[in-house]
C-alpha cells in the first residue's frame, strides 16, 4: 500500500478525502507533460500537431483499454455538460417521443443542459427526490411510451447511490428507448464494461477517481448510434478528413470524432492519459477493494442513522456520506487535524481512495467519534 501512494503528490501535513472533487495527481503527471505537450512544442519542428494528435489519441485508447471498448468510440470533451450539449443537439426527432428523463438527484449541471432541450421541442421529466433510485420499478413506471431518452447517473453526487446501471439500460433498450449515462463519480472507482452495460451514450470526466485534472472529459457512443447523430455544434476536427480543407465540403466523421469541433485543448489529454494508465495499472477492482474496506472501517464506526450513503457497499460508489446533529463541532474539529472533506446538503463527503491508508482514517475516526 505504502508504495502505491509513493505514487502520488499527497500532503504531507493533511489528510485527503476530496477525490470525489479533485484526485490527487500522479508524481509522474509533471514529467509525462513535458515530455508529450511541452518539448514537441518547445522543439519547433513542423511535426508538433501530429506528435499532439497522437498523444490524444493514446487518451482515446486509454479510456477503451480502462472501459472495454474500441477508441473510435470516444471523442474527447471539455467536460460531461459540453459533451451532454454536443449530444442533445443532435438528436433527431422520433414521432410520439419527446420525452427526456432524468432525476432530480443528478448533478444541477447536467440538469441545466438537459433543460436546453425544450428548445428543441423536448420536455423533461423528473424521477422525484425521495424515490428509490436503485429500486427497477422506479424506474420501469418512469420509463413510459412517450420516453425518448433517459439520462442516468451512475454515481450521485450527493448520496453516492450507485444505480442498478445494467439492469436500466436493459429496460430501456426493451422499449426502444435511448440511454444517456454519466459516469464522472463511478469510473475509476467501480469497474465499468461498456460491453456489459449496453448503454448508448456516456459522458464523463477525469477529474475524480482516475486523477485525471480538469478539462479532459469525453463522450463515448454506441457503434449503431454513431451515424444516427448529427452533431450541430461541429469544426474541423468533426470532418472526416479534416486536412480536406474544402470550406463547400463537411463529411461528418464516420466514428465519434463528429463530435469533436474545432482545435482541440491538447494538455490536458495528455495529462489525463497519464492517470487513467496508472489506474489501469493499479486495477480499478483493486481500488474498489480498499476503498471498500476504508469505508466500512468509517461507517462502523458512526451510528447507523448518521450514515446517509447507502450503508450496503455493493449500492454505493466510493464516498461515504455522513449527516451529524453537530455537525458544525464535527467540522471544525475536522478542519483542526488536516482533514480534507466538504459538505453538502446530505452531509459531510468523505473518499478514500487507493493513496488514503490507515493513518489517515484512524485521524478521521478521531475526530468523528
Amino acid at each position: 500500500m505504502s508504495e502505491i501512494k509513493e505514487l502520488f503528490c499527497v500532503p504531507e501535513s493533511s489528510h485527503y478525502f476530496l477525490t470525489h472533487s479533485i484526485g490527487l495527481m500522479p508524481k509522474s503527471t509533471e514529467a509525462h507533460l513535458s515530455q508529450a505537450y511541452l518539448k514537441p512544442w518547445q522543439s519547433g519542428a513542423e511535426d508538433i500537431w501530429p506528435q499532439w494528435l497522437n498523444a490524444i489519441a493514446n487518451f482515446n485508447g486509454a479510456l477503451a483499454s480502462l472501459l472495454n471498448s474500441e477508441p473510435e468510440q470516444f471523442c474527447p470533451q471539455a467536460n460531461v455538460s459540453s459533451g451532454l450539449a454536443k449530444l442533445i443537439q443532435s438528436l433527431p426527432k422520433v414521432e410520439g417521443r419527446n420525452v427526456i428523463l432524468a432525476t432530480q438527484s443528478d448533478f444541477p449541471s447536467a440538469g441545466f443542459v438537459l433543460q436546453q432541450a425544450e428548445r428543441l421541442g423536448f420536455t423533461i421529466r423528473y424521477i422525484a427526490k425521495g424515490q428509490d433510485l436503485q429500486s427497477l420499478d422506479v424506474w420501469s413506471e418512469a420509463l413510459a411510451d412517450d420516453v425518448y431518452c433517459a439520462f442516468i447517473t451512475h454515481a450521485h453526487y450527493n448520496t453516492n447511490t450507485l444505480t442498478p446501471a445494467a439492469e436500466i439500460t436493459q429496460l430501456c433498450r426493451a422499449r426502444g428507448i435511448m440511454s444517456i449515462m454519466d459516469i464522472a463519480q463511478s469510473v475509476g472507482i467501480v469497474p465499468i464494461d461498456l460491453q456489459v452495460l449496453d448503454v448508448d451514450v456516456v459522458v464523463g470526466s477525469c477529474i475524480k477517481w482516475l486523477c485525471g485534472g480538469p478539462g479532459a472529459g469525453y463522450l463515448w457512443l454506441r457503434k449503431e448510434r454513431i451515424q444516427q447523430l448529427n452533431p450541430i455544434d461541429v469544426g474541423w476536427f468533426s470532418h472526416e478528413n479534416p486536412f480536406e480543407f474544402d470550406i463547400n465540403n463537411f463529411d461528418y466523421a464516420s466514428t465519434a470524432a463528429r463530435f469533436w469541433g474545432g482545435t482541440p485543448s491538447v494538455a490536458s489529454y495528455i495529462i489525463a492519459s497519464n492517470s487513467i494508465k496508472l489506474m489501469t495499472e493499479i486495477g480499478v477492482q483493486n481500488i474498489r477493494e480498499h476503498n471498500r474496506n476504508l469505508c466500512q472501517k468509517i461507517m462502523s464506526n458512526v451510528p447507523e442513522d448518521c450514515i446517509a450513503s447507502p450503508t450496503d457497499l455493493t449500492k454505493k460508489g466510493g464516498t461515504v456520506v455522513l449527516k451529524f446533529s453537530n455537525s458544525e463541532q464535527i467540522e471544525a474539529r475536522l478542519r483542526d487535524k488536516n482533514v480534507l472533506f466538504d459538505a453538502r446538503q446530505y452531509g459531510i463527503r468523505l473518499s478514500p481512495h487507493i493513496y488514503t491508508d490507515e493513518r489517515d482514517i484512524d485521524v478521521l475516526l478521531g475526530c468523528l467519534t
